[in-house]
């Protein structure tokens, strides 16, 4: 996996070698979030957006094409090598 900055503040690609990656898993990931507690409370808080809507499911399956909204930042899942999406 790897993270890229498209604009610092606007949009952050998260590259995925795999199917899918889970919410909390991609909050630690990106650093987003300190750790698993930190980041399964801001979930469970409804701080954390997927594809615009309020997800309250720390385990929830994100797939290429999904956007996450946190902390006034974005960030794009996309399958690593792929072309990347336009947004």
């Amino acid at each position: 996996m790897s993270v890229q900055n498209v604009r610092r503040g606007i949009m952050e690609k998260i590259s995925i070698n795999t199917e899918y990656i889970k919410l909390d898993q991609l909050l630690k990931y990106a650093n987003a979030v300190e750790g698993g507690g930190m980041a399964k409370n801001v979930i469970l808080d409804g701080l954390v957006k997927v594809n615009g809507e309020v997800v309250l499911q720390r385990g929830k399956k994100l797939r290429e094409g999904d956007i996450i909204e946190f902390n006034e930042e974005k960030y794009l899942i996309q399958r690593y090598g792929d072309t990347p999406l336009e947004v």
